[in-house]
């Protein structure tokens, strides 16, 4: 198990001007639990959108989803959405409505299996963001609206790379804006045990992608929505603490009204 001087982030920060967003590994979430505590954990509103009514989109990105046993786990992803987004994980993210945003439940506008471009080994943030925008341009996928959400899942094998960083070696997942109004999230295959943790496959990309899920809701542009600067946003307070909502693991999220994960 790699040790602690390997990674970067114990807690989430904010490095210049980039606000934390990824789902880190679960390695380094138990090295944080025996590190110094971080200070006292409190969302605050930046006066940024928030998707009040979210409509995901899932894009596969490779031919790898086209076969088993990949093509029934993007059913399940699809199945996952179509219950979780009017679950009660929904509803307690509630409780950061603001007045011009009431966020209640979402829906699932769409899925797509990506096959061109093809996915290579080893794909950038860059690709990523290049790829979502191909289709959208070519009309593949819905226009974005303010309320819009890509999620991009990479099939096992492909590594993910994004501000010098990668897959299974620093984070498991991340959220980003293209410009202000292209939201997106980013799901590579959970490969390594950081990543997995005791979880099954399915139950590791269920945990990221709810973790992922709220945070682009109530921090649609890193920083700019509900986020602490020292704890970072939603769902980094509480990595890898899990619960069932329904049949699915999903994480829990952090609570300004409890104080607590929830």
């Amino acid at each position: 198990m790699p040790t602690s001087k390997h990674f970067q982030h114990r807690r989430p920060r904010i490095h210049g001007n980039h606000p934390y967003k990824v789902v880190p590994l679960a390695v380094l979430e138990e090295e944080a639990a025996v590190a110094a505590p971080a200070p006292a954990a409190r969302l605050v509103y930046n006066n940024g959108p928030l998707l009040a009514n979210v409509q995901v989109f899932t894009l596969f990105w490779g031919d790898a989803w086209q076969q088993d046993p990949a093509s029934q786990i993007t059913g399940q992803i699809n199945t996952f959405f179509d219950f979780i987004l009017t679950s009660a994980l929904m509803d307690q993210l509630a409780e950061y409505s603001t007045g011009a945003y009431k966020i209640g439940h979402g829906s699932r506008s769409g899925t797509l299996t990506v096959t061109s471009p093809a996915v290579t080994s080893s794909v950038d943030d860059s690709a990523i963001q290049q790829m979502i925008q191909q289709q959208i341009s070519g009309g593949t996928v819905p226009q974005p609206n303010p309320d819009s959400l890509y999620f991009v899942f990479l099939p096992s094998g492909v590594t993910v790379t994004q501000g010098g960083t990668a897959s299974c070696k620093t984070f498991c997942g991340y959220h980003d804006a293209i410009g202000e109004n292209i939201f997106y999230a980013v799901m590579p295959y959970p490969d390594c045990w950081g990543c997995a943790s005791s979880l099954s496959p399915f139950d590791a990309i269920t945990t990221t992608s709810s973790h992922e899920l709220c945070e682009a809701v109530t921090d649609p542009i890193p920083g700019q929505g509900w986020y602490d600067n020292n704890n970072g946003e939603i769902g980094d307070i509480c990595a890898w603490q899990t619960k069932q909502v329904g049949s699915f693991t999903v994480q829990k999220e952090w609570s300004n009204r409890a104080g607590a994960c929830v």
